[in-house]
């Protein structure tokens, strides 16, 4: 058994496709008409067969914006993104402009990050050494 997709849901899926692509580097892979909303996917460019991020649009589903909401204003990543140097990426992508609500923090062999998506989520990077 596999992780084949995930979802991650997103005020504006245009505006995510955009920031999950050009900013965090990710592929697109499926973005498939369905009526006013896409069946939108982005994958990993160091694995395009691997596990799909579905940028879900969070309208019309009732509990996807107070649970969001919640996890936001408690400062919990919606998803966690492994990368090979935290503080790189960090750098990276400040220099892109992301807002970060962690800076990167060394916890044993363990270093993570957390990040804005700019489409109503955290998500957390890390790496484990």
């Amino acid at each position: 058994m596999r992780i084949h997709l995930t979802p991650i849901y997103v005020d504006d899926q245009k505006k995510a496709q955009a920031f999950y692509t050009d900013v965090l580097g990710f592929r697109l892979k499926h973005e498939i008409p369905l009526g006013p909303a896409l069946w939108l996917t982005v994958v990993s460019p160091e694995n395009p067969d691997g596990t799909e991020l579905l940028l879900e649009p969070s309208q019309g589903h009732p509990a996807v914006k107070p649970y969001r909401e919640a996890l936001f204003n408690d400062g919990i990543p919606l998803a966690s993104f492994a990368v090979d140097d935290v503080q790189a990426e960090f750098d990276r992508l400040t220099a892109h402009g992301v807002r970060f609500t962690q800076d990167p923090l060394a916890m044993g062999n363990v270093t993570t990050a957390v990040f804005d998506d700019t489409c109503g989520n955290l998500i957390q990077l890390v790496h484990a050494a």
